[in-house]
This record gives structure tokens, sequence and C-alpha cells, in this order.
């Protein structure tokens, strides 16, 4: 009986047994359930985590837009360029006392590259820091060279195996064909630094893009950088590139980059170069030569430039630190685009539109002459003319710029400021053009309440006698008198400067056609107009006009001179040794050509040139020479193209 009872023991184990199984069953199914929810609801989650472990986005590089003249000639445009990055723990070691010294890797290097000693030496100083320090810096690439030059890069490449830890990597870099010719206008490129990416990481740029700093280039920035695009790679787990697998990478593998859009300019680089030959005397200034009946510029300069080249970084950071040192230690301000930052006195260039006002409220008489002594006296203050003209008319006041007949104007006839300035805003001047680069001046054409604030609540005649020749208070940029002079030749229409003719794709495609834009139609009567074209006339061609010296064989052109008085400050030292200089008269010129049938305007300003019948009329002239015979071969050109495919 006794072998038919449990004993004790045995229940006992039954009894954790039976736990154990439900214990084992409870953790069973819960693995089950877990295996079930990551297979079936959180697989594809998982699979995707899975995959970006090992799948990574390269970037693909866009291509910058390229800039090119109005018959096609490239401007502005990328070139491939190849830096040097080395990691500093593969090229040095430790000695025993724990010194850094240059490795065989390095002296291979060395003997491949060709190093002068001073660089040699320069180099090895930054490595043996570096890998002194032991820090996280050692095992990481730096930047050693910059812009490496072709054969250097064949030599490494060749070599590469023997060099590790030395990696070649191309870059591309923006390059300026025509050098300073024209630098203002195209601008140059910056590099992206940490400030800036704050805001621009938004808009896709990255650490190491260039960006538009200047000019063109930023400002059509949005339309030449492109996109980059991104393509899908396979990696191991030190990040290596991997063989492809079709069931690992999904849809899309890659998008390809969009390049840039391509600016079609209205600038001729031929009249560019001209511009800049006929001011190689004159030590600064600015040019402007635009189409009459378009507004489209067709060159313009402003002197003395810089190359925009050095400050890209195609040549490496060293040559943008220089560069920028010598741009801004400059007393000539190279940095300062004289056609639209810089506002001048417009002197006697002014002077056709204080006509103009007095013509329109009936003040002259085109027949009543005016006698110039040399000066006129008025209150306690004695103001000169240029000489003494003796018996002036309206037409001989203008081609030959006797002051006294416009100091008669406002002491005797009742021209007043408010007058003059009306018809100056109406020609543009005194406001931006809107050219929409660059840091833009407005100008300044003084009203009386304008004058009486800045006076402590006085005014005096005296304001509105300067005002008249353009003297005083009143400024304005090179452009603007370009563009006025334009709008006076046309008949009275004042357009958008423009400086890009169209937007096309990198095939050549045209994606937008930019057509010329109409600021305002002036109400310009046709005696009053004709009667100031006369003038304007006269003082080009006649005998005592104020550039007829300065004229050219051959060339059919009107315009009018101007001496600006100027009363400089020095800021430094050096501009202190320079005084006299600094306080000559600016020099200018604007005016068109033909004078019947008007085609261009142009307006030259020499700073501190003296004279501008003397300095600014003859580079005037020399361009206007230029457009006319680069006009002509073009027509030649045409020709024979035409008469070329009309040949069976």
């Amino acid at each position: 009986m006794s072998l038919l009872v449990p004993r004790p023991d045995v229940r006992e184990f039954r009894k954790r047994f039976r736990w154990l199984t439900l214990a084992v069953l409870v953790l069973f199914l819960t693995m089950t359930g877990r295996m079930l929810q990551l297979q079936l609801l959180l697989g594809e989650d998982y699979a995707s985590i899975a995959r970006d472990n090992i799948v990574r986005k390269v970037s693909l590089a866009t291509t910058r837009g390229i800039i090119r003249d109005r018959k096609g000639e490239v401007v502005s445009a990328s070139r491939a360029s190849y830096d040097m990055f080395v990691e500093p723990k593969r090229l040095s070691v430790l000695d025993e006392k724990g010194n850094p010294k240059m490795g065989s890797v390095w002296q291979r290097l060395v003997a491949l590259a060709t190093f002068s000693d001073e660089d040699r030496q320069r180099y090895e100083q930054r490595i043996s820091t570096i890998r002194g320090h032991e820090g996280a810096q050692a095992d990481q690439q730096i930047i050693l060279m910059e812009d490496l030059s072709r054969d250097t890069v064949a030599t490494l490449m060749t070599h590469a195996r023997e060099l590790p830890g030395i990696h070649i990597v191309p870059v591309s870099v923006r390059f300026y064909p025509q050098g300073p010719s024209g630098a203002h206008l195209l601008g140059y490129m910056r590099e992206v630094d940490d400030e800036m990416l704050v805001e621009l990481r938004k808009q896709g740029y990255a650490e190491g893009d260039r960006i538009g700093a200047s000019g063109l280039e930023r400002g059509w920035e949005s339309y030449l950088r492109g996109t980059r695009g991104w393509e899908k790679v396979l990696v191991d787990a030190r990040g290596t590139k991997r063989p492809e697998r079709e069931d690992v990478i999904d849809e899309p593998k890659r998008i390809e980059a969009i390049p840039g859009r391509d600016l079609r300019l209205t600038i001729d680089a031929r009249l560019q170069t001209a511009m800049v030959k006929a001011m190689q005397g004159e030590l600064a200034g600015g040019a402007a030569l635009l189409e009459v009946r378009t507004g489209r510029i067709l060159a313009m300069v402003s002197k003395p430039s810089y190359d925009p080249n050095q400050l890209s970084g195609g040549y490496g950071k060293q040559t943008v630190r220089d560069a920028f040192r010598r741009l801004f230690n400059d007393p000539m301000k190279p940095a300062i685009d004289k056609t639209v930052s810089g506002a001048y006195p417009p002197g006697s260039t002014l002077k056709p539109f204080t006509a103009l006002a007095a013509l329109e409220k009936g003040l002259i008489d085109k027949r009543r002459s005016s006698y110039c002594r040399g000066s006129l006296s008025f209150g306690r203050r004695i103001f000169r003319c240029t000489q003494s003209h003796g018996a002036t008319d309206f037409h001989k006041a203008i081609a030959q710029s006797c002051n006294v007949y416009f100091y008669r104007l406002v002491s005797e006839y009742g021209l007043t400021m408010d007058m003059i300035s009306e018809v100056a805003m109406r020609f543009g001047l005194g406001q931006k053009t809107g050219l929409g680069i660059n840091a833009e001046a407005s100008g300044r054409v003084p009203t009386r309440a304008w004058m009486t604030r800045r006076n402590k609540g006085q005014f005096r005649i005296g304001f509105t006698v300067n005002a008249a020749i353009g003297q005083g208070a009143t400024t304005a940029t090179v452009l603007q008198l370009a563009l006025a002079y334009s709008a006076l030749a046309n008949g009275g229409t004042l357009y958008q400067p423009q400086l890009v003719r169209a937007v096309e794709t990198a095939d050549g495609a045209v994606v937008q056609e930019l057509a010329p834009r109409v600021r305002r139609r002036i109400a310009l009567d046709s005696t009053h107009r004709q009667l100031i074209a006369d003038a304007l006339w006269g003082g080009v061609n006649e005998e005592g006009g104020t550039s007829s010296r300065a004229r050219l064989a051959g060339l059919d052109a009107a315009g009018k001179t101007g001496t600006s008085q100027v009363s400089h400050r020095p800021t430094n030292s050096e501009e202190l040794l320079n005084i006299s200089y600094f306080n000559r008269d600016h020099a200018l010129f604007t005016g068109y050509s033909p004078s019947k049938s008007p085609e261009v305007a142009i307006c030259v300003l020499i700073e501190h040139g003296g004279s501008g019948g003397k300095h600014a009329a003859p580079v005037a002239f020399e361009v206007l020479q230029a457009y006319h015979r680069i006009l002509e071969l073009d027509k030649q050109a045409d020709s024979k193209a035409l008469g070329g495919r009309a040949t069976p």
C-alpha cells in the first residue's frame, strides 16, 4: 500500500513543474506576440531604420550658371580646381619623448610635390602642431593646399598608393576671364560661413558652399546657383561605400542635380574693354554707356577695380585675405562701385535741366543776352564763372557753360530751388535707378523745405544759386546722369536700367526674355527739347564749346561737361599726404551720339580729374568712337553671314 501513495517530494515537484510550464508558456506567448508585433505591425518601420543604417544619401553638386555678354562671350564661369587634404596622424609620428616628427609618407609627398623650403617649413609646423596636441583634429582631414597646378595633381594621382592619408579633392571655383574689367558689375563669390548658414541652410546651402557676394553674382544668385541632387549608396559600419543591392535601396535611388540658369547680359565685352582702355590714364572714376531707346547698359566701369578671381577663393584663403586688405586700405576706395554707389555733385551737367525748368516757367527768352564779366556779386558773396563770356544768350550759356547766366536766372528772373528740383526729379535724379546690384545711392536733389530744415530754419537765395549749376547739396550718380540724358535724347522716356537681357538654360534655350521697362513718360515740349539739343551740340562742335577741343574727327555727338567743386577732409594719414589731389574738382561729361538720331547716352566721371573738357570728355569721345566702330564691324559681319546663306 505504501507504494501507491505519492511521496511528498514528488507532489512538490509536480507542483513546481506546472508553474514552470505555465511560466514558459507565458514567456513563449509573450515572445510570439512581440515577434508578431515586430514582423507584422512594426516590420516596415524597423526595416526602414535598418536600411537607414546602411543606406546614405550622398549630395550631388550642381553647376553654377554661366554669364555671357550680349554676343555670347563668357565673362563669368566655373572652372575645376583641386585642393589637397591631409590626415596629420598619418603623416607624422611621435618619437621616444612624445615629440612629433614627419614620417616617410610626408617625405615622399615633399619629393613629388616639389614644395619650396618656405612652404615646406610652414606645412610641417602646422601638421606637427596638430599632431602634438593629440586632439580629434589629428585624425581628421585638414586642407593643406588649394588650387593645385595640373602637373602636381597628375603626379600625386599617379602615386596615390604611396601617399596614404593624402587626398586630392576636386572643387568648383568661379572664374572671370576678363579679370578686373567689369568686376563691380559682375561681382565675386564668397564662402558661406557658420553665421550665414543659420539662415541659408534652409535654402539648401551647406558648409563650404559659395554664394554671390556682390554685383550680378549676388543680385541673380537664385537663378545662377542651381539645385543640388542626391543618390543613395550602401555603406558598411565604417561608412565605406559597398556594392549596390537591388533589394536594399528603395526608389527613388537618384535625383539629378539641376544646373543653374545662364545669364545673357546687355553688356558688350568689347565695349567694356574699350572703356577700360579709355580710362587707363586716370586714377579713379566711373563711366556708363547705355542704349537711348531701351535703357540697356552696354558698358559700365568703375575705377580703380579689383580682380574678382582673387576674391572668389580660387587661389586660396590667404590670397582672399590679402586682396581684401589691399581693397580696404586703398584711399582710392576700389571696393566702391563709382557708377551707382558713389554720389557726386553733377556740376554743369545739371544746367540743361535748370534751363528746362526756366523754359517751362517762361523765364527765358532765347534771344535775350546776359552779360558775363566772370563773376556776379550777390549779397555778401561773389559767385564766380569759369571766364568772362561777355554777352551770353541761352545757347552760349549751355555750350560754353556760363555760370553767371544761370546765377541771374535765380537772382533776377525768379527761378526757385523747387522749380529746379521738380524737373531734375522728373528725369530720375535724386532717386535710385532700380538697377538691382550693389548698394545703390539715391543721390540728392534738395528742395527749399529740405534746405531750410538742414540749416536750422534758415534759407538763403545763395542755396538756389549754387543748385542752379549743380553745386551745393545736389548730388547724382553716374548711372542717374546717363539715364537722364538718355531721356532728353529720346524725347522724354525714362527707362529702367537693364543689365540682363535673357535667362537661358545650359544648352542656350531662352527661359525668359527681359524686355525694356519704362519708368516714366516725361512731358517734354519739343521746342524746349530742340533748344537744349542745339546747345548740347554746340558744346561739342562749336568754337568755344567746353568739349570742342577734345572732339574726335568724324564723331557726331552732343553733350555737356561738368567741373564740380569738392571739399575733402582727410580720414587717414595717407589721404593727408595727398590732400592736394583729393581737393581737386571732379571732371564730368554727359551726352549722347549721334546728335540728330541718338542711339547711346554716356556719362563719364573722373574723380578729382579737374576740368571736364580736359579729362572726362576725351574718355567719353573715345568710348563713343569705339561704339560706332564695333557697330560697323557687327553690321559687316551680319551682312556677310546673310550673303553666305543666300548663296546656293
